[in-house]
């Protein structure tokens, strides 16, 4: 980590255009067009949802991708999309649509299997060719795969989720429409929504915290604060809707030019491991990592969970934040590890995994084996 005059050295990349706001779906058809004229369109399970937006498309060929993406899942699309012709990828679903679409563009060009290119049980080669052009259409708020340069997979073999990774994998266009997002299921909206919220947290008590993706990060909380509790109550509240897209969003900025911590630590090697949803597993751990980090941080770090305590309730505290996460995931019905599958005896090959995880290397304080062990523990 370098600084210059006291602030960390940074870069910032991002989608080519970002679209935010109610009816903005509406530019989808020709955003495509100014990129290609044989789209390949990932979507969810049921392709029918969304058929009004697919049919506008002409020449598209639709993917399903039901669940979380697999290695065979990407390799079949990446297939699929050399067979249909493509020259244009869109993504038009949730945070795993959107990993599967960009992984598929980037195969398409580059050849080869998603293990070549795989990090940490890969081979982990550059993706040299630039990828088919992507467009990002969010239908969940919670990942912000829209704006990150990375798609993740598992490796059902492995037990783990990892990432393929490269700056041609940004999306040309990311259009974020909340009206979308108005038919998720209210265990999704809370699932992804508080994962959001963590990728606004862990950036901003990162030691590698910069100013710009803190203000990402301050706007974010806020918007979490006034929108999620809402957005689950009432799933067509499309203000709440909003607030919620716009943390997902500026999350997805914050992450894909900050860093993560140990709560994204957990999620990869824990996800592959009993196959739970990446957000519920974060909004579980949640609590759990504040209170390592605020007692082994510095005065620096605890100060900033205090300011995230204030953005979420308005009291200046570390306890505000830590209250209203266990108010919020009682409200919201989320459930501890343990009723996510993950037992006593799988705690010591997740906790090494997690040590090991690029993503706590964010983390404010250093993180051993052990110390995930007890984080993991307390979560269940």
């Amino acid at each position: 980590m370098r600084q210059t005059a006291g602030v960390t050295d940074f870069t910032f990349a991002t989608a080519g255009r970002i679209s935010f706001g109610v009816g903005r779906r509406s530019e989808l058809a020709a955003a495509v067009a100014g990129l290609g004229s044989r789209p390949f369109v990932c979507t969810g399970s049921d392709p029918s949802r969304h058929e009004d937006l697919i049919d506008r498309l002409p020449e598209a060929a639709s993917f399903a991708v039901r669940g979380e993406p697999t290695m065979d899942v990407v390799r079949a699309g990446a297939q699929a999309a050399r067979e249909h012709g493509a020259d244009v990828v869109v993504g038009l679903g949730g945070g795993a649509v959107l990993d599967a679409a960009k992984i598929i563009a980037a195969l398409a060009t580059n050849g080869g299997d998603p293990m070549d290119y795989a990090e940490v049980i890969g081979k982990g080669q550059p993706l040299t060719v630039p990828c088919l052009p992507f467009v990002a259409v969010p239908t969940t708020s919670g990942t912000g795969s829209e704006v990150t340069a990375n798609g993740v997979v598992t490796s059902t073999e492995h037990r783990v989720k990892v990432s393929l990774r490269s700056p041609s994998m940004l999306a040309r266009v990311a259009i974020v429409d909340p009206e979308l997002t108005v038919g998720c299921p209210p265990s999704v909206t809370a699932h992804a929504g508080l994962d959001a919220l963590v990728q606004c947290i862990e950036p901003f008590v990162s030691a590698f915290a910069n100013p710009l993706v803190d203000g990402f990060c301050r706007e974010g909380i806020r918007r979490a604060a006034t929108g999620l509790r809402r957005a689950f109550d009432d799933g067509t509240d499309l203000a709440a809707r909003t607030d919620v897209a716009l943390c997902s969003l500026l999350s997805g900025l914050a992450l894909a030019n900050g860093k993560l911590g140990a709560a994204h630590g957990i999620a990869g090697p824990l996800g592959g491991y009993i196959g739970a949803p990446h957000g519920a597993i974060t909004a579980s751990v949640m609590v759990a990592v504040c209170e390592f980090n605020i007692a082994h941080g510095s005065d620096e770090t605890r100060s900033r969970y205090a300011e995230v305590g204030e953005l979420l309730t308005g009291n200046r505290h570390p306890e505000a934040l830590l209250d209203w996460w266990n108010e919020t995931t009682a409200e919201l019905g989320v459930e501890g590890l343990a009723a996510l599958g993950l037992t006593e005896d799988g705690i010591p090959t997740v906790a090494e995994a997690a040590a090991k995880a690029s993503s706590t290397k964010g983390n404010p304080v250093p993180v051993s084996a052990d110390d995930f062990a007890g984080i993991l523990r307390r979560s269940l």
